[in-house]
């Protein structure tokens, strides 16, 4: 069943929360990157994130994915921090085009270093809301995510 495209107050209102989503991204990036220790951009921090909880090696294009970029502009990023130890990159041995992307023990320590360079930002945030009201955006936040990742059309 498609969603007739609403007229009036609701225009207002998603207008109003993409805005919001997107001065609030702005403003994150802006913190974190001022916190991050020196050299390192957020989107190394994301990656090694990324790698250190998800437990298993990825694919550049898998990475490209999840952070919606091309994958030229996730190699950029994997070969900085490639080159800073922080992660390995191998071929795969059954297909010699592919590669994989884990964290090294360097990049954890690096991850940690860089945890604790932006825990006060996120103390600040915890400072001014509840931790319960973030878990219950969660949801929301979430589903709004996953309406955006889908195909358009």
């Amino acid at each position: 069943m498609e969603r007739s495209r609403q007229t009036g107050p609701g225009d207002a209102t998603i207008l109003t929360l993409v805005s919001e989503i997107a001065t609030i991204d702005q403003l994150l990036h802006a913190r974190l990157q001022k916190s991050l220790p020196k050299g390192m951009a957020v989107s190394h921090f994301t990656v090694l994130n990324h790698l250190a909880v998800s437990a298993s090696e990825k694919t550049p294009a898998q990475l490209a994915r999840s952070f919606n970029l091309t994958k030229g502009a996730l190699t950029n990023t994997l070969a900085k921090l490639e080159a800073a130890g922080s992660v390995h990159i191998r071929p795969d041995w059954d297909d010699g085009r592919r590669k994989f992307v884990s964290i090294s023990p360097a990049g954890r320590r690096t991850l940690a270093h860089a945890s604790s360079a932006v825990e006060p930002v996120f103390n600040e945030i915890l400072k001014t809301i509840d931790p319960e009201e973030l878990r219950a955006a969660l949801p929301l936040l979430r589903k709004l995510r996953q309406s955006l990742a889908s195909p358009v059309g």
